[in-house]
Protein backbone atom coordinates (compact mmCIF):
# COMPACT_ATOMS: atom_id res chain seq x y z
CA UNK A 1 0.00 0.00 0.00
CA UNK A 2 1.29 3.62 -0.85
CA UNK A 3 1.65 5.77 2.18
CA UNK A 4 3.36 8.05 0.71
CA UNK A 5 1.38 11.77 -0.42
CA UNK A 6 1.75 14.51 -2.66
CA UNK A 7 1.90 17.63 -1.27
CA UNK A 8 2.36 21.29 -2.82
CA UNK A 9 5.66 22.31 -2.65
CA UNK A 10 5.20 25.96 -4.40
CA UNK A 11 2.69 27.47 -6.38
CA UNK A 12 3.23 30.36 -8.54
CA UNK A 13 0.75 32.14 -10.20
CA UNK A 14 2.26 33.39 -13.39
CA UNK A 15 5.73 31.89 -15.49
CA UNK A 16 6.49 32.68 -18.99
CA UNK A 17 7.46 29.42 -21.72
CA UNK A 18 9.65 30.32 -24.47
CA UNK A 19 10.94 28.24 -27.64
CA UNK A 20 14.69 27.96 -26.93
CA UNK A 21 17.46 27.78 -29.47
CA UNK A 22 19.68 24.62 -29.38
CA UNK A 23 22.31 25.46 -26.54
CA UNK A 24 25.25 27.65 -28.15
CA UNK A 25 27.76 27.52 -25.42
CA UNK A 26 29.01 24.74 -23.93
CA UNK A 27 28.58 26.21 -20.10
CA UNK A 28 25.12 26.85 -20.76
CA UNK A 29 21.93 29.14 -21.77
CA UNK A 30 21.62 32.48 -22.44
CA UNK A 31 18.05 34.26 -22.30
CA UNK A 32 19.02 36.72 -24.33
CA UNK A 33 19.11 34.59 -27.06
CA UNK A 34 15.48 33.85 -26.64
CA UNK A 35 14.31 36.98 -28.81
CA UNK A 36 11.84 39.91 -27.03
CA UNK A 37 11.40 38.26 -23.71
CA UNK A 38 8.24 40.61 -22.84
CA UNK A 39 6.20 39.59 -25.67
CA UNK A 40 7.50 36.73 -27.55
CA UNK A 41 6.89 34.50 -24.92
CA UNK A 42 4.95 30.98 -26.39
CA UNK A 43 2.87 30.32 -22.99
CA UNK A 44 1.52 32.23 -20.15
CA UNK A 45 0.18 30.28 -17.41
CA UNK A 46 0.88 28.79 -13.54
CA UNK A 47 3.45 26.87 -11.95
CA UNK A 48 3.16 24.06 -9.55
CA UNK A 49 6.05 22.37 -7.82
CA UNK A 50 4.82 18.73 -6.28
CA UNK A 51 6.54 16.21 -4.37
CA UNK A 52 5.56 12.76 -3.09
CA UNK A 53 8.10 10.95 -1.57
CA UNK A 54 11.72 11.19 -3.56
CA UNK A 55 10.01 12.58 -6.42
CA UNK A 56 9.49 16.06 -7.39
CA UNK A 57 7.72 17.57 -10.64
CA UNK A 58 6.91 20.72 -12.20
CA UNK A 59 3.76 21.14 -13.21
CA UNK A 60 2.89 24.09 -15.91
CA UNK A 61 -1.00 24.69 -15.98
CA UNK A 62 -3.74 27.09 -17.66
CA UNK A 63 -4.24 29.26 -14.81
CA UNK A 64 -8.03 29.28 -15.12
CA UNK A 65 -8.99 25.07 -16.09
CA UNK A 66 -5.49 23.74 -14.19
CA UNK A 67 -5.14 21.79 -17.88
CA UNK A 68 -1.19 20.76 -18.00
CA UNK A 69 0.78 22.48 -20.63
CA UNK A 70 4.17 20.40 -19.64
CA UNK A 71 5.49 18.32 -17.27
CA UNK A 72 9.65 18.79 -16.18
CA UNK A 73 10.54 16.06 -13.70
CA UNK A 74 13.07 16.99 -11.30
CA UNK A 75 16.12 15.42 -10.00
CA UNK A 76 18.68 17.20 -8.91
CA UNK A 77 21.49 15.31 -9.99
CA UNK A 78 20.25 15.87 -13.89
CA UNK A 79 20.14 18.74 -16.66
CA UNK A 80 16.11 19.22 -15.61
CA UNK A 81 16.30 22.32 -14.40
CA UNK A 82 19.19 24.85 -15.27
CA UNK A 83 19.28 28.71 -14.76
CA UNK A 84 20.81 30.40 -17.60
CA UNK A 85 23.74 32.45 -17.54
CA UNK A 86 22.70 36.03 -17.90
CA UNK A 87 20.04 36.88 -15.63
CA UNK A 88 18.33 35.30 -12.26
CA UNK A 89 14.94 34.75 -13.45
CA UNK A 90 15.05 32.99 -15.92
CA UNK A 91 16.10 28.54 -16.51
CA UNK A 92 15.53 25.95 -18.93
CA UNK A 93 13.51 23.17 -17.71
CA UNK A 94 14.16 19.66 -19.23
CA UNK A 95 10.01 18.59 -20.67
CA UNK A 96 8.80 15.27 -20.77
CA UNK A 97 6.20 13.60 -22.09
CA UNK A 98 5.15 9.61 -23.25
CA UNK A 99 9.09 8.73 -23.15
CA UNK A 100 10.56 11.50 -25.50
CA UNK A 101 11.94 15.24 -24.26
CA UNK A 102 12.54 18.86 -24.74
CA UNK A 103 13.91 21.63 -23.27
CA UNK A 104 12.21 24.88 -22.85
CA UNK A 105 12.79 28.10 -21.50
CA UNK A 106 10.81 28.91 -18.63
CA UNK A 107 11.02 32.74 -16.64
CA UNK A 108 9.13 35.24 -14.14
CA UNK A 109 8.39 38.86 -14.26
CA UNK A 110 9.46 39.14 -10.72
CA UNK A 111 12.93 38.16 -8.88
CA UNK A 112 11.05 37.62 -6.07
CA UNK A 113 9.36 34.56 -7.54
CA UNK A 114 12.46 33.06 -9.28
CA UNK A 115 14.01 33.10 -5.85
CA UNK A 116 11.39 31.28 -4.48
CA UNK A 117 10.92 28.55 -7.40
CA UNK A 118 15.42 27.94 -6.64
CA UNK A 119 14.08 27.82 -2.90
CA UNK A 120 11.35 25.56 -3.06
CA UNK A 121 14.18 22.89 -5.36
CA UNK A 122 17.04 23.61 -3.04
CA UNK A 123 14.69 22.46 0.37
CA UNK A 124 13.14 19.48 -1.64
CA UNK A 125 16.95 18.62 -2.57
CA UNK A 126 17.95 18.93 1.38
CA UNK A 127 15.10 16.65 2.56
CA UNK A 128 15.82 13.96 0.37
CA UNK A 129 19.45 14.16 1.35
CA UNK A 130 18.44 13.97 4.88
CA UNK A 131 16.02 11.25 4.42
CA UNK A 132 19.04 9.05 2.67
CA UNK A 133 21.56 9.89 5.32
CA UNK A 134 19.27 8.95 8.54
CA UNK A 135 18.19 5.68 6.64
CA UNK A 136 21.74 4.75 6.14
CA UNK A 137 22.51 5.44 9.74
CA UNK A 138 19.61 3.44 10.66
CA UNK A 139 20.63 0.55 8.72
CA UNK A 140 24.30 0.83 9.98
CA UNK A 141 22.84 0.81 13.62
CA UNK A 142 20.82 -2.48 13.00
CA UNK A 143 24.22 -4.29 12.30
CA UNK A 144 25.92 -3.15 14.88
CA UNK A 145 25.74 -5.57 17.96
CA UNK A 146 23.13 -5.02 20.35
CA UNK A 147 24.34 -4.13 24.12
CA UNK A 148 23.33 -6.00 27.27
CA UNK A 149 22.15 -3.25 30.05
CA UNK A 150 20.94 -5.63 32.00
CA UNK A 151 21.96 -6.80 35.80
CA UNK A 152 23.88 -9.87 35.95
CA UNK A 153 23.24 -12.31 38.65
CA UNK A 154 24.84 -10.90 41.78
CA UNK A 155 24.92 -7.77 40.43
CA UNK A 156 23.46 -5.29 42.25
CA UNK A 157 23.01 -0.62 42.01
CA UNK A 158 24.48 1.51 44.55
CA UNK A 159 22.92 5.28 44.33
CA UNK A 160 24.82 7.82 45.91
CA UNK A 161 21.52 10.72 46.60
CA UNK A 162 23.52 13.85 47.96
CA UNK A 163 23.73 14.11 51.85
CA UNK A 164 20.66 11.87 52.72
CA UNK A 165 21.09 9.99 55.93
CA UNK A 166 23.92 11.31 56.89
CA UNK A 167 25.24 11.40 60.72
CA UNK A 168 24.07 13.92 62.94
CA UNK A 169 25.95 13.21 65.95
CA UNK A 170 28.28 16.34 65.95
CA UNK A 171 25.02 18.66 66.52
CA UNK A 172 25.17 20.06 69.66
CA UNK A 173 21.38 19.30 71.28
CA UNK A 174 19.62 22.14 73.53
CA UNK A 175 17.03 19.97 74.62
CA UNK A 176 19.03 17.50 76.83
CA UNK A 177 21.06 19.87 78.27
CA UNK A 178 18.63 21.55 79.57
CA UNK A 179 16.57 18.20 80.70
CA UNK A 180 19.97 17.62 82.27
CA UNK A 181 20.39 20.79 83.88
CA UNK A 182 16.62 20.38 85.72
CA UNK A 183 17.88 17.14 86.38
CA UNK A 184 20.91 17.90 88.71
CA UNK A 185 18.64 20.48 90.41
CA UNK A 186 16.21 17.89 91.32
CA UNK A 187 18.57 15.85 92.78
CA UNK A 188 20.41 18.34 94.91
CA UNK A 189 17.11 19.26 96.33
CA UNK A 190 16.49 15.79 97.05
CA UNK A 191 19.83 14.67 99.95
CA UNK A 192 21.03 16.48 102.55
CA UNK A 193 23.42 19.70 102.42
CA UNK A 194 21.83 21.35 100.63
CA UNK A 195 20.26 24.97 100.82
CA UNK A 196 16.04 24.21 101.06
CA UNK A 197 13.70 26.28 99.00
CA UNK A 198 12.56 29.63 101.06
CA UNK A 199 8.67 29.83 101.01
CA UNK A 200 7.46 33.26 98.62
CA UNK A 201 5.92 36.22 101.09
CA UNK A 202 2.50 36.52 102.02
CA UNK A 203 -0.08 38.47 99.95
CA UNK A 204 -1.31 41.52 100.92
CA UNK A 205 -4.60 39.17 101.90
CA UNK A 206 -2.67 37.29 104.17
CA UNK A 207 -1.35 39.88 106.02
CA UNK A 208 -4.16 41.93 106.30
CA UNK A 209 -6.21 38.49 107.62
CA UNK A 210 -3.28 37.53 110.22
CA UNK A 211 -3.41 41.38 111.87
CA UNK A 212 -7.38 40.75 112.24
CA UNK A 213 -6.84 37.63 113.94
CA UNK A 214 -4.14 39.28 116.81
CA UNK A 215 -6.50 42.28 117.35
CA UNK A 216 -9.57 39.67 118.10
CA UNK A 217 -7.09 37.47 120.34
CA UNK A 218 -6.21 40.99 122.45
CA UNK A 219 -9.71 41.59 122.78
CA UNK A 220 -10.21 38.49 124.57
CA UNK A 221 -7.53 38.80 127.12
Amino acid sequence: MDTEYESVLLIIRECFVYKIPPRSAARGYRASEWGDLGSSFLWKGRLRILGKGESCTIRLEDSNTGELFALCPYNPATNSVEAVLDSSRYFVLKIEHEGRHAFIGMGFQERSDAFDFNVALQDFTKQIHAEKKAAERAAVADTLPKKDYSLKEGQTISINIGNVGAKRGNRPSTTTSSTSSSSSSSSSNSFGGMVPLIPPPPSAAQVKQQQQQQRNNNTLF
